[in-house]
């Protein structure tokens, strides 16, 4: 456990940096919703598959779900169309337009909808020529285009980068941005500016995509796989010093889209990615037919104690503090906050596949958690209440071949103050968010 010890006194050194960040006043914790693609792709075909294509009555039909099925009920509120809802040609007056055979009442009836059921409407567009699908781009028509959408009522717009340089996007995303603002309509900004040009070996400026975009991808396409699913893992435990600093409220890395309920997860690997999202401060932006959906697999999407660390306030994004031999820890700083110590989410994911649970135990102090006011433990799937622990109680569970458990240790309110002369205790008072990003 010596990485862990390192981790925990790497807190001690007291950081403090100031980020200019968008202030749109949106997404001050990580967006929810539902989105299209990951599930439903470039499916057009609504002759022979009506049911399954990108269509207004796909929009339409989730959206009820949303709202009847209890998801709207715990956070989800955005239902969010992707790639290939457009003409393949732009109107006469240059305005985009919707294939109208497939969105036969246009875009603002389908936003009225969506709207009317409590909830709030997302597009996707590309800062290029063309959509990665061979759609229009907003290329030439920036300013047009964002007044277009206001006018549809869009709330949450995600800018795709296919057919684009990515050393113009530095000054492309900035200007839709800019005049996305400029429409007077609120509308969050979901940037792919970051993975287009980690990809051309060039190095993001952080610094200008905080100020103009709300979330951000930076890695891969999920794919309907655990094998992708650990990819995203890898990248962002492997990555976590320069992506971890970024996020924070308003602005998000995004490792894309939620695939639990689909094909390629197991319902153990469905739990570890709802658990690892949460401890990312990711997007919960569900791509799944929530027609179909299995019970379990909803109730993990549905997990209100899971949703509430994805969702706290503080927006501090987790980090992996332990790795060794298939077994990883992570942990998040959340609410509530006693004499400036956290509360952490903490993870254990067992990335081993030789069919039987690993044990694993760990002090409380070993991964941080040094309160002498101690530690209310809950199991956030299991909902097993261990109590208040101290700092030098070991704790210890049982994690299945590529599954998580997933604790959550809220610090418990200190009633003597803490005096000058207890330098141990002192040091430890002085852990800070900026400490845990930049550690």
């Amino acid at each position: 456990m010596y990485k862990l010890l390192t981790w925990a006194s790497g807190l001690l050194v007291f950081l403090f940096s100031i980020t200019r960040a968008l202030d749109n006043g949106l997404a001050r914790t990580p967006p929810m919703g539902w989105l299209a693609w990951e599930r439903f792709r470039c499916n057009i075909d609504c002759k022979n598959d009506p049911e399954n294509c990108i269509s207004d009555k796909l929009f339409r039909t989730m959206a009820d779900l949303v709202v009847s099925e209890g998801y709207a009920s715990v956070g989800y509120e955005y239902i969010n169309i992707d790639d290939c809802w457009l003409d393949k040609r732009r109107a006469y007056t240059g305005h985009l337009q919707p294939d109208k055979a497939r969105f036969a009442y246009g875009i603002k009836d389908l936003s009225n909808y969506i709207h009317s059921k409590g909830l709030k409407f997302g597009i996707y567009e590309d800062y290029g020529n063309y959509t990665c699908a061979g759609y229009p781009g907003v290329l030439g028509n920036l300013e047009l285009d964002a007044f277009t959408f206001a006018d549809w009522e869009v709330d949450y717009v995600k800018l795709d980068g296919c057919y684009s340089l990515p050393r113009d996007m530095d000054k492309g995303y900035s200007e839709f941005g800019f005049h996305l603002n400029r429409t007077g309509r609120k509308m969050v900004y979901s940037c792919s500016w970051p993975v287009y040009q980690i990809y051309n070996g060039m190095q993001p400026n952080f610094t200008a995509i905080i100020e103009h975009c709300n979330l951000w991808r930076n890695f891969d396409d999920i794919q309907d796989s655990w094998a992708s699913l650990e990819s995203i893992i890898d990248y962002y435990g492997n990555n976590q010093d320069v992506i971890v600093p970024n996020a924070g409220p308003g602005h998000w890395n995004d490792p894309d889209m939620l695939i639990i309920g689909n094909f390629g997860l197991s319902y153990e690997q469905s739990k570890v990615q709802m658990a690892m999202w949460a401890i990312l401060a990711a997007p919960l932006l569900m791509s799944v037919d929530l027609r179909t959906i299995r019970p379990e697999y909803k109730a993990i999407l549905q997990n209100r104690k899971i949703i509430a660390v994805d969702q706290d306030p503080l927006g501090i994004q987790g980090r992996r503090i332990y790795k060794h031999k298939g077994i990883e820890i992570w942990a998040r700083p959340i609410t509530p906050i006693s004499q400036h110590f956290f509360s952490y989410a903490i993870l254990f994911l067992n990335r081993r596949t030789d069919g039987t649970p690993s044990d694993v135990a760990v002090t409380l102090s070993e991964m941080g958690l040094t309160s002498t006011s101690g530690y209310r433990i809950e199991d956030l799937y299991e909902d097993v209440d261990y109590g208040v622990l101290t700092p030098q109680t070991k704790i210890k569970v049982k994690v299945n071949p590529s599954g998580v458990v997933m604790l959550r240790a809220d610090v418990q309110p200190v009633y003597r103050q803490i005096t000058p002369y207890d330098p141990f205790r002192q040091a430890f008072s002085l852990r800070t968010l900026n400490d845990f990003k930049k550690k």
